[in-house]
């Protein structure tokens, strides 16, 4: 039936005043991946997810500040531990956190450059040249220390459980590593493209360490095999996954390397998860 032109003008009338459903932008659209590095503060803008600031104390008048995300579960959640590239706490590594979120865990993304007078840039990321040279400067003890500090925080929070991991990427991924020598207690550590310790720390290893590469990465892969036949002569847990074609920084960088670096992302998120909830959950 034809409408009269009186009604068909009030119709439309209406649905011009009528609000609007929130449009998502492509990119901010949730997934089952850490977003790329470039949509990363885009994700975090519509992430459901509690995800809040706070300053941790670390000992002797030492405060580090952190991003923690909540998972939206009914029970307590193990801690995991995010730890930054060389680049400092960019709004990537927020995104990664929010994503373990996504998996159950309470995600803890310290700011490991807290108190070295960084600056950032227009977008609020850590100006990348002064982030690099002062994370080459900071005192490998005073990392672990804030870690772990970071770590019995986070545990003794009222949503969490008293178990905790830890994964990093790049410098992170060396450094979650390293944490699982200094820390016989650790329940997990997930190292993405990172170097491997000297051999002669890996006896102090108890955690299971899962190690997750490209394998167009001479530099951090050297390190792999003296780690990989010492972490089996003393009986430990490391698992590796080398993933063809891809390179370093690949979950950062996923449109990278014609697909490689996506595949890489997509199978190394997936046993990240599984290390963690094999490892954590109880």
């Amino acid at each position: 039936m034809r409408l009269p032109g009186t009604v068909l003008v009030l119709v439309a009338a209406l649905a011009a005043c009528a609000p609007r459903a929130r449009e998502t932008p492509a990119d901010a659209r949730p997934a089952g991946l850490p977003a790329e590095g470039g949509t990363a503060r885009a994700r975090l803008d519509v992430s459901p997810r509690h995800g809040e600031w706070a300053m941790v104390p670390t000992g002797s008048g030492d405060s580090v500040r952190a991003w923690v995300v909540y998972p939206e579960r009914k029970t307590r959640a193990p801690v995991v531990l995010v730890v930054h590239e060389i680049y400092g706490l960019t709004h990537w590594v927020r995104g990664v956190a929010d994503q373990l979120a996504a998996e159950g865990f309470v995600a803890i993304a310290p700011d490991l450059l807290t108190g070295r007078g960084v600056p950032l840039d227009s977008a609020g990321e850590p100006v990348r040249d002064a982030a690099t040279r002062e994370v080459r400067a900071l005192p490998a003890a005073d990392v672990h220390r804030r870690l772990r500090a970071v770590a019995e925080w986070g545990m003794a929070l009222p949503a969490a459980a008293r178990r905790y991991g830890i994964v990093g990427f790049c410098w992170g991924g060396t450094v979650s590593f390293t944490h699982a020598t200094r820390f016989p207690d650790l329940g997990a550590s997930v190292v993405y493209y990172g170097s491997s310790p000297d051999t002669a720390s890996l006896r102090n290893v108890r955690a299971p360490v899962l190690g997750l590469y490209g394998s167009d990465d001479a530099r951090v892969n050297a390190t792999v095999p003296p780690a990989d036949s010492a972490m089996k002569a003393l009986g430990k847990t490391y698992e590796v996954r080398m993933y063809e074609g891809a390179g370093h920084g690949f979950l950062r960088q996923q449109d990278g390397r014609e697909g490689a670096n996506r595949a890489a992302s997509e199978q190394a998120w997936q046993e990240t998860v599984r290390w963690f909830r094999r490892h954590l959950e109880r």
